[in-house]
């Protein structure tokens, strides 16, 4: 204990849940449980008519799952009677045949069976050849047919309700129901945090050190509802999830283990809250199941769990140590719990209130080349943007993505655009180029190539595209329009020279259209 308050602190309350001293709960009635806390079902099967033949059929499986007592009455009784039937049948010869009215048998006279004189003599002839004891007293003789053929129905109906009888009783003892009994489950569940989410546990152990083989648990829910039809179930059975999607659900039952329900949106419990709790009425059954590793055969342990049995706010007391070597499990403590802090909300509750208080607004989208934002504070950003000519493969792929009602409105107003702006001189062939009707390797090589007009001294060898739009924006583009002068000086001398004469020659054919179509 001290250990645990090192760990826990010395402010939690450790809450023995056995029955001898109960957790102070607001007393209810006590009502019928559906399955009892040993595993048994509480149903009993009435009214069945002519149905019960059916048990007869199968009478095997019939008298394995009767009680001991009458397992045990039936067994004695069938025993005893089949030898005081076979009995009478050995006395019955012997009336017959007269062997009773000699008092002796002399040396001329041959009996059916040697020294059967009366009925005690011929139960225990029954017994000796039976139970093959064979004491050499009494015995059967050639001279009796009706002898023989009792003796081989005796010994074909013996073997029969030995095998029967015996394999009933040996079935019945090693039943895989009695290795149920070594499987603990917590006398209460607890409902409380684990992990930032609110879960209700309980927990199993396993006394022996022989293993469960492919341990699986399962939960169900019975709790009586009513459809939106109307009809009322009184009994429906709902899944809880214990770890079916992760895996969880397969044990390693070594040790005391806990199991854990998340109560979530999916769960019947999305609602519950502590003081709903006390207004509900459900049952949680458990259902444990295994392969007995000493015999191979499947085993079944079951509980469940009232809605007083669920403690609000609870979680179990850690059993487990270290020793020198080994861990050591303390059952003693394995029912005990101590109070934790617990919202006492539901989950839908809690959901709803985060919502509220922390709602999530959408992110403003921010603006793409592709969707230039509008207004005067669009305006002024891109009056202030300046793209060099290395981005017109971009633009162009943009441009590309879009349908083509809208590619050829886009490229008539962007023509509009730089025939206002960015006109260039007149080439000798007597027609007006600009810039973006070259191709890029020629803008990049005209970029570099062209002198432009020095500003304070130095030159400048970029040549940059104004991207506006609107009739506002071509204003304030014949502001910084550069004079008639500096613009045949960039264009007329080096085109000429780098082109060898036209500019048409050396353009795509597909330039050259558009060229002349304008």
């Amino acid at each position: 204990m001290a250990a645990i308050r090192r760990k826990f602190g010395e402010d939690y309350q450790v809450v023995n849940t056995n029955r001898g001293m109960t957790f102070c709960a607001p007393t209810k009635r006590k009502r019928q449980r559906f399955v009892e806390k040993n595993g048994r079902c509480n149903v009993q099967h009435g009214n069945l008519g002519g149905e019960t033949s059916r048990y007869i059929s199968d009478l095997f499986t019939t008298l394995v799952d009767l009680k001991w007592r009458w397992n045990l009455l039936i067994f004695i009784l069938t025993y005893t009677v089949a030898w005081l039937v076979m009995a009478s049948m050995w006395w019955l010869i012997a009336y017959i045949r007269g062997d009773l009215s000699r008092g002796g048998h002399d040396a001329s006279y041959t009996p059916c069976v040697a020294n059967v004189y009366n009925f005690p003599s011929a139960f225990l002839f029954f017994i000796e050849t039976e139970a093959t004891i064979g004491y050499g007293y009494r015995y059967i003789t050639e001279k009796c047919p009706e002898g023989i053929i009792l003796f081989l129905f005796q010994s074909l109906l013996g073997s029969i309700v030995d095998a029967f009888l015996i394999g009933c009783m040996f079935i019945k003892m090693s039943q895989p129901k009695k290795r149920a009994e070594t499987l603990m489950f917590s006398q209460d569940a607890v409902i409380s945090q684990r992990d930032g989410k609110l879960c209700l546990m309980f927990r199993v152990g396993n006394l022996r050190n022989s293993h469960m083989v492919s341990a699986q648990i399962r939960c169900k829910l019975i709790k009586s509802r009513q459809t939106p039809e109307g009809e009322f179930l009184p009994l429906d059975q709902c899944e809880l999830d214990v770890g079916f999607g992760t895996g969880a659900d397969q044990l390693f039952l070594v040790s005391p283990l806990t199991i854990c329900h998340e109560i979530n949106s999916r769960s019947p419990f999305f609602d519950l809250s502590q003081r709903s709790l006390m207004n509900e009425q459900f049952e949680i059954v458990v259902i444990l199941e295994g392969i007995v590793e000493t015999t191979g055969m499947t085993c079944q342990a079951r509980t469940s769990y009232t809605e007083d049995e669920v403690l609000w706010g609870h979680r179990f007391l850690p059993v487990m140590s270290l020793e020198e070597g080994f861990f050591r499990v303390d059952y003693s403590q394995f029912h005990n719990t101590f109070e934790v802090p617990t919202p006492p909300y539901s989950v839908k509750e809690q959901e709803e209130k985060s919502s509220l208080t922390s709602p999530n607004p959408l992110p403003a989208a921010a603006p793409t080349p592709s969707s230039p934002p509008t207004g005067n504070g669009g305006r002024g950003t891109r009056r202030g943007r300046l793209l060099s000519a290395d981005d017109t493969d971009h633009v162009d792929d943009q441009t590309a993505k879009l349908p083509s009602k809208l590619q050829r409105m886009s490229s008539t107003r962007e023509e509009q655009l730089w025939r206002g702006g960015k006109s260039a001189a007149a080439l000798p062939g007597g027609k007006a180029s600009s810039t973006g009707d070259l191709p890029l390797s020629i803008q990049r090589l005209r970029s570099s190539s062209i002198p432009a007009p020095r500003q304070g001294g130095r030159p400048e060898e970029q040549v940059q595209l104004l991207s506006l739009d609107g009739d506002a924006e071509e204003v304030e583009l014949e502001r910084h329009k550069p004079p008639p002068a500096a613009i045949s000086t960039i264009t007329t001398p080096n085109l000429g020279s780098f082109a060898g004469g036209r500019q048409e020659d050396n353009l795509p054919p597909k330039l050259r259209r558009m060229n002349a179509d304008r």
